[in-house]
């Protein structure tokens, strides 16, 4: 993720990459794992910004979401939303944490291949 979202500045993938690296992957199977991975990341901090936002509020996210401007976007944000990187930072990793576990998984079903 670089600096393609507005919170891009918070989140790490290196350590999904290196799981899909470290198994027996091709560079196309690769991508579409980082892809769905990044995927997922995104929608939960869009769900996690939603939850904190009233009806207006989100309104006024969504448009500054999709007109891509970050500062824009994190001053709405910071005036409505305590603790707001903290949060996304916690959803995320929470997320990270069950992908990871489930590439576990899977290598260790494919043989650690």
């Amino acid at each position: 993720m670089k600096n393609k979202f507005f919170y891009s500045h918070l989140i790490e993938t290196w350590d999904i990459s290196l799981k899909l690296t470290e198994m027996d992957l091709s560079e196309d199977e690769k991508n579409h794992l980082t892809a769905l991975a990044e995927a997922n990341i995104h929608s939960t901090v869009i769900d996690t910004v939603l939850s904190e936002l009233s009806k207006e509020d989100k309104k006024i996210f969504l448009q500054n979401l999709v007109s891509n401007n970050h500062e824009k976007t994190w001053e709405h944000l910071h005036g409505r939303i305590g603790k707001l990187e903290d949060k996304i930072i916690n959803a995320v990793e929470k997320l990270k944490i069950n992908l990871l576990m489930d590439l576990i998984k899977a290598k260790n079903i494919s043989g650690g291949k």
